[in-house]
C-alpha cells in the first residue's frame, strides 16, 4: 500500500462547451503524480464541446484517449471508459465538476485505507454564479444541508458517479454500467448492484467538489424530466421507491433560505422547485406511458 496506484479519470460529456474547459484544468491541476494518471473523454456533443476537447488534448500532460460516443446512453459512455481504463480506481468527472487540486489524492487515500469499499463520494459544494437560476439552486442547497443538520437527519445518498471514486476491480466484477438505463439513474443502480455483490458504498470523504449549475429554465426543466424518467426504470427493476415530493417542501425550503441569508430572491425559490417537480412528474410520467422500465 505505500505504491500510488494508477488513476483513471473518466470525462463522459454531452453539449457542455460552456464547463467543459473549467472542468478540464481542474483535472489537469491536481497534485497526483502525472504519470500515474490517465484520462478518458467520451463525448456525445452535437455542439462545441466536442472541438474543445480536441484542442485540449495536445496539450495534456497526460495519457489521454478521446472516443466520439454513439449517443446510446450514459450507460454506455461509461462502460467504454471502464473498458479502457488502466487505473485501479475511476474518478469520474463530470464536464460541470470543478475539483481542487488535492481531490484524486484525497480519494485514493480514502479507497486505499478501506478496500471494502467499492465506491466512495466526496462533499459537494455549489459553485457561486452569477443569474437568477443558479442563484436559486444555491439557495436550494443551503436550506437544503442546514435542515438536514438541524434535524441530525443522515447524510441524504447522493446517488451520483461525478465525484464519486470507483474501484475498477470492483466495477468490472459486477460488468459495469446496465445499458439498458437510457434515462438518469444509472449511478443509482450500480450502487445497489455494487453493495449486493459485498462491496461497501461511502458517502462523504475528506475530498470535496464544485458544481457548476445549470444557467436557464429550459436546461433545468431537461434535466429533472430526464430524473423522472430515469426514476420510472429504477422503480419497476426494484431498484427504489418512488417518492412524490410533499407539497409542503417548496415553502419549507423558500422560507428557511430566507431566513439564513434575508434574501427576498429566495421567495423565488417556491415557483422553481415546483417547475423541476412538474418536470419530474412528466418525465416519470411519460417513461410510465412507454412501458420504460417494466418486466
Amino acid at each position: 500500500m505505500n505504491e500510488k496506484p494508477k488513476v483513471t479519470i473518466g470525462m463522459c460529456s454531452k453539449n457542455e462547451k460552456h464547463t467543459i474547459r473549467h472542468a478540464i484544468d481542474s483535472v489537469l491541476a491536481q497534485d497526483y503524480p502525472r504519470e500515474l494518471m490517465q484520462i478518458i473523454f467520451v463525448d456525445d456533443s452535437d455542439d462545441e464541446t466536442f472541438s474543445i476537447i480536441q484542442d485540449y488534448t495536445s496539450k495534456i500532460d497526460l495519457k489521454v484517449t478521446l472516443i466520439r460516443g454513439n449517443r446510446e446512453g450514459l450507460s454506455l459512455a461509461r462502460n467504454l471508459v471502464i473498458d479502457g481504463a488502466e487505473g485501479d480506481y475511476i474518478v469520474w468527472v463530470d464536464a460541470d465538476i470543478v475539483m481542487p487540486p488535492d481531490h484524486v489524492q484525497k480519494q485514493v487515500i480514502f479507497m486505499q485505507q478501506n478496500p471494502k469499499v467499492g465506491i466512495a463520494k466526496a462533499k459537494f459544494y455549489p459553485v457561486p454564479q452569477k443569474g437568477l437560476i443558479p442563484t436559486l439552486e444555491n439557495l436550494e442547497f443551503v436550506a437544503t444541508i442546514y435542515t438536514v443538520s438541524r434535524n441530525k437527519m443522515p447524510n441524504i445518498p447522493c446517488y451520483l458517479a461525478g465525484g464519486s471514486i470507483y474501484r475498477t476491480e470492483a466495477i468490472r466484477q459486477i460488468k459495469g454500467f446496465n445499458t439498458e438505463i437510457t434515462g438518469a439513474g444509472e449511478d443509482e443502480e450500480i450502487e445497489c448492484r455494487m453493495s449486493r455483490a459485498g462491496w461497501l458504498i461511502h458517502t462523504g470523504t475528506d475530498a470535496s467538489y464544485f458544481e457548476w449549475r445549470k444557467q436557464t429554465l429550459k436546461d433545468l426543466w431537461t434535466n429533472h424530466f430526464w430524473y423522472g424518467y430515469g426514476a420510472h426504470y429504477l422503480y419497476h427493476k426494484r431498484v427504489r421507491t418512488v417518492k412524490f415530493f410533499n407539497i409542503l417542501s417548496g415553502f419549507m425550503l423558500s422560507r428557511t433560505a430566507y431566513q439564513l441569508t434575508h434574501r427576498k430572491v429566495a421567495f423565488l425559490l417556491l415557483a422553481q422547485y415546483y417547475f423541476k417537480r412538474i418536470a419530474w412528474l412528466l418525465g416519470l410520467a411519460k417513461a410510465h406511458l412507454q412501458g420504460y422500465g417494466h418486466y
